[in-house]
C-alpha cells in the first residue's frame, strides 16, 4: 500500500490543507514529504494521519486484500466463461476503485479490466484502456508487460487481425510467466494459425489446447477448442475428423443447453455437409441453425444465403429465389452491402441471365476484392466467369480469371 499518495487522496477529499492536517501531529513540510513518497513516516506519526483523516488502517489493509481476490476472482469467471458472474465480481470492484490506485494492484486491475472488456466485446472501452496501459507499459513488470502483449493480441483476434495477433503470440511461449492458464494461449495461437497457409499448425495448436482445456474440465472452453478444430479439419478436407468433432460438439452443447453456441455449431456443421456434397443433411442443420438466430443479423443472412447457393445447386429454384429475395431484402435493411450484391447476383441468374454476367464483373468482383481478399465466394465467381469466357472461346478471359485464382 502506498500511504502517502492515500494521505493526500483522504485530505483533499476531506477538504483540509496540509497545514490543518499536521496541526499537532508533524511539521508541515514532513506531511509534504510522506504525501510525496519521498520520506517514510514512522507507525505512530502515520497513525494520527489516517486517525485524523478518519481512515482505519486495518480496513485499508483488508480492502487490499480483498482486491486481490477479486482480481482472482474475475480472471477465473472468463476463464470459464461464466459472463454474468463476472458481471457480478466487476460491479463489486467498482466499491474499491478510489482506493486501487494507492495499492500494489493499480496495473494488475487496470490490465484484468482490460482482459473483461475484450471479454464482453466492448471494444470503443476496450481500445481507450489499451491507450491508457500503452502509455504505463514502460513501468510494468515483466509478467505484466507479457499479459498486455497477450491481451493485446486478443483484442486482434477478436477484430479478426490475424496476422498481426500472430505475429505477437509468436513472442510469447507456452509456460511465459504471466496469469493466463497454458489453455487460453494455446486456444488464441490456434485462432491466430487459422488460415490457409498455417492450418497445420492451427490444428497442433488446437489439439494442445483441447488437452488443456480436457484437464480443467473447463467444458465451454473444450467445445470452443473443438469448434476451431472443426474448421481447420474442415478447411484441411480432413473432412472425417472434422465430423467427429461437430457430432462431439452438437450432443454436448445441447445437454449443456448452449444456446449462444448451438446456432454457430449447427451452421459449421452444414457447411461441413455442404462440402461433401450431403446437400439434405447440409439443408436440415443451416435450418436448425437460422431457427435459433435473430432474423437480420450478419449471420442470420449468411446461413440463410448459403441455404439459398444449395436450393440454387439442387435446381430448387423458387426454393432458392425465395431464400435470395429474404437476402436481399434484409440486406438492404441492414446495409449489408455484401449480401445484397450475391443475392441480386442469383435473382438475375434467372431474370437476365446476360446482365448477371456483367454485374458480376462490374460489381460483385470488385466488392468482394476489396473487402474479402481471396474469400470463397470471389474464387467461385473467378471459376464461373473462366468457365463462361472458355465455352465462347475467349481464352483470353478465360486465363485472365484462372491467373487471379492462382
Amino acid at each position: 500500500m502506498q500511504f502517502g499518495p492515500l494521505i493526500k487522496f483522504y485530505r483533499i477529499r476531506h477538504g483540509l490543507t496540509q497545514t490543518e492536517l499536521a496541526k499537532g501531529i508533524c511539521s508541515v513540510s514532513h506531511l509534504s514529504k510522506i504525501e510525496s513518497n519521498s520520506k517514510e513516516a514512522n507507525g505512530e506519526t502515520m497513525s494520527l494521519l489516517l486517525e485524523r483523516l478518519g481512515v482505519n488502517l486495518v480496513s485499508i489493509t483488508k480492502n487490499e486484500e480483498q482486491i486481490k481476490q477479486l482480481i482472482k476472482e474475475l480472471n477465473e469467471k472468463i476463464d470459464f466463461i461464466q459472463e454474468e458472474e463476472a458481471d457480478t465480481i466487476m460491479q463489486l470492484g467498482k466499491q474499491f476503485e478510489e482506493i486501487i490506485p494507492f495499492t500494489t494492484y493499480l496495473h494488475t486491475y487496470e490490465l484484468t479490466k482490460f482482459r473483461y472488456l475484450i471479454f464482453k466485446h466492448r471494444f470503443t472501452e476496450a481500445h481507450e484502456q489499451y491507450e491508457s496501459l500503452k502509455k504505463q507499459k514502460k513501468i510494468f513488470s515483466q509478467p505484466q508487460m507479457t499479459l498486455f502483449s497477450y491481451l493485446h493480441a486478443v483484442m486482434l483476434l477478436k477484430k479478426r487481425i490475424y496476422k498481426k495477433a500472430d505475429k505477437i503470440l509468436d513472442t510469447i511461449g507456452k509456460g511465459s510467466k504471466f496469469d493466463i492458464p497454458d489453455g487460453e494461449l494455446l486456444y488464441h495461437r490456434a485462432l491466430a494459425k487459422t488460415s490457409p497457409e498455417d492450418l497445420g499448425y492451427a490444428i497442433y495448436y488446437g489439439k494442445m489446447a483441447l488437452q488443456e482445456f480436457m484437464e480443467q474440465h473447463n467444458f465451454k472452453r473444450i467445445l470452443h477448442a473443438l469448434m476451431l478444430l472443426g474448421i481447420n479439419y474442415t478447411n484441411s478436407k480432413i473432412y472425417e475428423e472434422a465430423e467427429d468433432c461437430y457430432k462431439n460438439l452438437i450432443r454436448n452443447a445441447e445437454i449443456l443447453q448452449e444456446k449462444k453456441l448451438l446456432p454457430e455449431i449447427y451452421h459449421n456443421m452444414a457447411y461441413l455437409q455442404k462440402k461433401l456434397k450431403n446437400y439434405k443433411k447440409a439443408i436440415f442443420f443451416f435450418e436448425k441453425s437460422l431457427s435459433l438466430q435473430t432474423k437480420g443479423t450478419q449471420h442470420y443472412l449468411i446461413t440463410l444465403f448459403s441455404i439459398g447457393e444449395i436450393q440454387y445447386e439442387l435446381q430448387n429454384k423458387e426454393k432458392a429465389r425465395k431464400a435470395f429475395e429474404e437476402v436481399y431484402e434484409l440486406s438492404k435493411d441492414t446495409e449489408n452491402r455484401k449480401y445484397r450484391l450475391l443475392a441480386n447476383y442469383y435473382l438475375l441468374t434467372w431474370d437476365a441471365p446476360e446482365k448477371s454476367l456483367d454485374y458480376s464483373e462490374t460489381l460483385v468482383i470488385p466488392f468482394l476484392e476489396k473487402s474479402d481478399g481471396k474469400s470463397e465466394e470471389l474464387i467461385w465467381f473467378y471459376k464461373m466467369l473462366s468457365n463462361h469466357y472458355r465455352k465462347m472461346g475467349r481464352f483470353d478471359q478465360a486465363v485472365k480469371y484462372i491467373e487471379k485464382i492462382n
